[in-house]
């Protein structure tokens, strides 16, 4: 029931069945196209969008496109995701509200590695 406003995947994301989920949803896909992909027929949801993105892919280039779009957000989300999975895969709590918690635990702990770890820079006069 969550609206969602934007879709990041991998090349591998790039089909029919997950671009019409994404527009049934009326959310915007960054997916970059297959290197020798050929445009879609315009009788499925996303069809469009997902030739648009071949379109500019095509025109701007696919580092200019990923760029211009987003993607490489993609990538710091990943490794953010990899860190929170370093604190543990399996969550030990049973109750729901007790997993919730635990959770956000692992999440401040995390966002506390986090700023420990980012250097403070000074410009230097």
């Amino acid at each position: 029931d969550e609206k969602i406003a934007s879709v990041s995947g991998d090349g591998a994301y790039d089909r029919k069945d997950c671009h019409e989920a994404i527009a049934l949803r009326a959310a915007h896909a960054t997916i970059p196209t297959h290197k020798n992909a050929k445009p879609w027929k315009a009788n499925r949801c996303g069809a469009d969008a997902r030739n648009d993105i071949l379109r500019t892919t095509k025109r701007l280039g696919r580092a200019i496109w990923k760029r211009w779009s987003g993607y490489h957000r993609r990538s710091l989300v990943e490794t953010k995701m990899r860190c929170f999975k370093l604190l543990g895969e399996r969550v030990m709590a049973r109750d729901f509200d007790r997993q919730v918690a635990e959770l956000q635990v692992r999440a401040a702990v995390l966002n506390r590695f986090t700023r420990l770890g980012t250097p403070v820079t000074v410009p230097m006069l």
